[in-house]
């Protein structure tokens, strides 16, 4: 967000405190009155740069009417609805069709994820990714087109079945590695696509 000038400044503690004391945001003129200005225009032009710089935005319950952005209207813009897409197999891989089940609200930039439309979760089905504290019944929250990098867990299909697992290579080609002794190495016969890498992890208290 941009920087304010001191007379932006100064008129957004105006508007502020008049909104407080008032109960409503001042008029144009009611601003250029108290700043001196000689038209309404100079006034105008600082209400425009306020809120091109998101300082305030329009008043969703009064037409033509303004309200001062505070840090929690600032948060809030960045809060979505992850769409929960079924579950995953933490185990053996499966064949299983992934219907939208319901949704997770969630900070974007906490979970640092890039593109709100490309985010998703899923639950979590079995104990094969133990070694890496993802449990069954967990969420995994997944940002699709995110090149995995080593080390890094993702959703995967392989051969037309899909899994969670930690991405690998071995001799130069990926392997999906399990966290769990008793679970193999799953190596893709024909065909392995990443789905996403999981970006956070929600688990619910019991």
């Amino acid at each position: 967000m941009e920087g304010l000038t001191k007379q932006q400044r100064r008129v957004l503690d105006f508007i502020q405190t008049h909104q407080q004391t008032e109960g409503i945001v001042p008029t144009l003129r009611e601003i250029a009155d108290h700043f001196g200005f000689r038209s309404m225009t100079a006034a105008a032009d600082h209400v425009r740069a306020l809120r091109r710089k998101g300082k305030i935005a329009p008043s969703e319950r009064r037409a033509r009417s303004l309200k001062v952005v505070t840090p929690l209207d600032a948060f809030r813009r960045q809060v979505i609805d992850v769409p929960v897409f079924g579950s995953i197999p933490a185990g053996y891989a499966q064949d299983e069709q992934q219907n939208a089940v319901g949704c997770i609200s969630m900070d974007l930039k906490t979970i640092g994820a890039r593109n709100r439309n490309r985010v998703f979760a899923l639950q979590v089905k079995g104990d094969s990714m133990i070694g890496k504290n993802i449990t069954n019944g967990d969420y995994v929250i997944v940002e699709q087109g995110k090149t995995p990098s080593t080390g890094d867990v993702v959703a995967a299909l392989i051969d037309n079945e899909s899994t969670l697992k930690t991405y690998v290579t071995k001799n130069g080609k990926p392997v999906l590695r399990a966290e769990n002794p008793k679970y193999p190495d799953l190596i893709p016969a024909s065909e392995l696509s990443i789905q996403g890498v999981m970006v956070a992890l929600i688990r619910k208290v019991k």
